[in-house]
């Protein structure tokens, strides 16, 4: 998100920029030069001066910006920092934008990895809030054989914007690297994946819901961009739990719905969360069993996949709540039978996702 001194910026896209910036490592970067020049060319476009007075607020946001960076310990070659009671973080450039928050790599205690998770607008505090209280609750209730399914969370806490004086939730958590979300995989191979491979990511697949549901969370959201996979070591990690719904949560809301939804793949849900009726384990079910299908090659017709498969999701995929599949464990169950029916005993097929880089959280 660094502005390049090599490219024009129009008063417009400066603006937009300063209004989209959460932290001053967005705007300027690691590089003090970089950003030396970064500020100079921001101040003289929207400098009030220049504009009859009307950017005098985007002056005054880009100089709190610049005044807050050059605070920054100089170690730190102009990273952000955040500090609590228990660890002081070095935030980098943005790793990835989520649907509501900005992720950012992190370090803390010296050289640990981390991802520092920074909510775009204050007033969606409450959804990353909810997200903490779920990865706090999946370790406290859920079997500790299958943790590593889920994000391990260093810690939540509250962060003042020095430049705006906005509040926001934060979550730190702890880095992952090499995995791939299911969506880089299936733009990776356009035809669909091979139902063998599909295989082994939708049984982890289950085994995640599994363990969620059994520790009474529901994801809700079990969507592409938040699946992730690790081809080498056949891992996958759920991420993004900010829609969740969490038992232990009931305090603040006991309405059981999915708190909000990502429209761009509104399609994706099933009825009863755009009808703002109670989740259940059959709704993360549906959005599993979307993920897979789509992976294949096609919600419809699940592309690659044999029919006894396409039966199975069939039947995952219901309108009705009441007649999906419920449990996530016995629904692995049934699909290892059909997979030892259709491919014999179960053995580690390698799979590879071509360049670029891998999804590092």
């Amino acid at each position: 998100m660094t502005v390049s001194s090599e490219q024009p910026l129009e008063l417009d896209d400066a603006l937009a920029r300063l209004d989209r910036v959460r932290t001053p490592a967005d705007l300027f970067g690691a590089d003090a030069t970089e950003a030396a020049r970064t500020y100079r060319r921001l101040a003289r476009l929207v400098h009030p001066d220049a504009t009859g007075g009307r950017t005098r607020d985007a002056f005054t946001r880009l100089n709190a910006l610049w005044r807050t960076y050059k605070l920054n310990d100089a170690n730190l070659n102009g990273a952000a920092t955040m500090r609590t009671r228990r660890h002081s973080y070095r935030l980098g450039g943005v790793k990835a934008e989520g649907d509501l928050a900005n992720l950012y790599a992190a370090s803390y205690d010296g050289a640990r990895p981390a991802i520092v998770k920074l909510p775009r607008d204050p007033r969606d505090s409450d959804l990353v809030e909810r997200e903490a209280v779920a990865l706090r609750q999946l370790p406290e209730d859920g079997d500790e054989r299958f943790r590593a399914y889920v994000p391990r969370l260093i810690e939540t806490f509250r962060h003042r914007d020095a430049a705006t004086g906005e509040q926001r939730q934060v979550n730190a958590m702890a880095a992952l690297d090499g995995f791939h979300s299911l969506a880089d995989v299936r733009a990776a191979h356009p035809g669909g994946v091979d139902p063998r491979d599909a295989a082994w990511m939708w049984r982890r697949l289950l085994v995640a819901l599994g363990f969620a549901h059994r520790a009474g969370v529901l994801h809700g959201a079990v969507l592409p961009d938040h699946v992730l996979i690790h081809p080498e070591k056949h891992g996958l990690v759920l991420v993004d739990w900010c829609y969740s719904v969490p038992g232990c949560y009931s305090y603040a809301d006991a309405t059981g719905r999915v708190p909000a939804m990502v429209d761009r793949y509104a399609a994706w849900y099933p009825p009863e969360v755009p009808a703002r009726q109670r989740a259940s384990a059959a709704t993360d079910i549906f959005m599993a069993t979307r993920c897979m299908t789509e992976l294949m090659g096609g919600a419809d017709q699940a592309g690659t996949a044999p029919k006894p498969m396409r039966l199975f999701a069939k039947g995952c995929l219901l309108t009705s709540q009441k007649r999906r599949p419920d449990d996530a464990w016995k629904l692995l169950d049934e699909f290892d039978e059909l997979l030892e029916r259709l491919y014999g005993p179960r053995r580690f097929r390698p799979f590879h996702m071509p360049d670029p880089t891998p999804t590092a959280l």
